[in-house]
C-alpha cells in the first residue's frame, strides 16, 4: 500500500506540473517568446490555453476521470510540437520543450488516473468481457 501511495502522490505531482507547467509554458510562447506575427497574440494565447483550462479544476482536485480524458486533449499539443520540430527550425527548440512538457504531463496522468482509480476501486471491464455480455443479452432477446 506504501508503494501505491507513494506512486499516487509522485505521478499526482509530475501531472501537476506537466499539466500547468505547459499552460504556461504556452502562454509565455504565443505572449513573449514568439507571438504570431500575423495574429493577434492574446487571441493566440486564448486558442491554446483555452483547451488546458478545461481539464485544470479536475486535475487541481484529483478527478483520475479527468486525468485520463485530459490526455486526449494532450495529444493536440504533442502533435503540434512534432509537426513544428520537423517543418519549422526557427521554434524547434520551443517545440522540444513542449513536447517534454506535454509527454510529462501525459504519462503522469496515466499513471495517476490508474493507480488513483485502483485505490478508488474504480476500473473499467475488459473489451472481451463487454462484448461477450452484449452477445449473450443479444442472444436472448431472439
Amino acid at each position: 500500500m506504501l508503494r501505491a501511495s507513494l506512486t499516487t502522490t509522485l505521478s499526482r505531482i509530475f501531472a501537476l506540473l506537466g499539466n500547468i507547467g505547459l499552460l504556461i509554458w504556452v502562454l509565455s510562447w504565443q505572449l513573449s517568446l514568439s507571438p504570431h506575427p500575423h495574429i493577434n497574440h492574446l487571441a493566440m494565447a486564448s486558442v491554446w490555453a483555452i483547451p488546458l483550462l478545461l481539464a485544470l479544476p479536475g486535475i487541481i482536485r484529483g478527478n483520475p476521470y479527468t486525468h485520463a480524458w485530459a490526455n486526449f486533449i494532450l495529444m493536440f499539443y504533442f502533435l503540434h510540437a512534432l509537426t513544428l520540430i520537423y517543418i519549422d527550425g526557427g521554434e524547434r527548440w520551443l517545440a522540444s520543450i513542449e513536447l517534454l512538457i506535454t509527454t510529462l504531463a501525459f504519462i503522469s496522468n496515466i499513471i495517476y488516473a490508474r493507480v488513483r482509480g485502483q485505490q478508488l476501486g474504480l476500473k473499467l471491464d475488459r473489451l472481451s468481457k463487454v462484448e461477450k455480455e452484449e452477445k449473450q443479452r443479444f442472444e436472448s432477446e431472439q
